[in-house]
C-alpha cells in the first residue's frame, strides 16, 4: 500500500491535533465526555483535580477544535465537537 501524498500544512494540523491530546488529564477528559457533556465542576470532581487545572486543559482542547462548549447561565458545559477524537480514543483503548 502506497502512502497518499499529504501536504505539509495538513501534516502540521494533524501534529497540533495530536499534541493537544498528548496529556493524561486531557485523555481522561475525553473519556468522560464520550459519555456526554459535562461542566467544569463535574469534570473536576470526576477527575479529582482542581477546577483551574481542568479549565486549563479544556482550553487547550477547545483551541484545537476538539471540544465545544455551551453556556447555560453561569454554567459552561463542554462536549466533544470533533468526532475524530472519539475514534482515536477507541483505537488507543483497544488492547494490543
Amino acid at each position: 500500500m502506497q502512502a497518499e501524498a499529504v501536504s505539509e500544512e495538513r501534516l502540521e494540523e494533524w501534529a497540533e491535533f495530536l499534541k493537544a491530546l498528548a496529556h493524561p488529564i486531557r485523555l481522561r477528559i475525553i473519556s468522560v465526555l464520550i459519555e456526554g457533556k459535562q461542566c467544569v465542576k463535574n469534570l473536576s470532581e470526576l477527575l479529582q483535580t482542581s477546577q483551574p487545572n481542568v479549565s486549563q486543559h479544556l482550553g487547550v482542547l477547545r483551541s484545537k477544535g476538539i471540544l465545544g462548549c455551551k453556556r447555560d447561565g453561569s454554567i459552561v458545559c463542554y462536549y466533544i465537537k470533533n468526532e475524530r477524537v472519539v475514534e482515536i480514543y477507541k483505537i488507543l483503548s483497544k488492547e494490543a
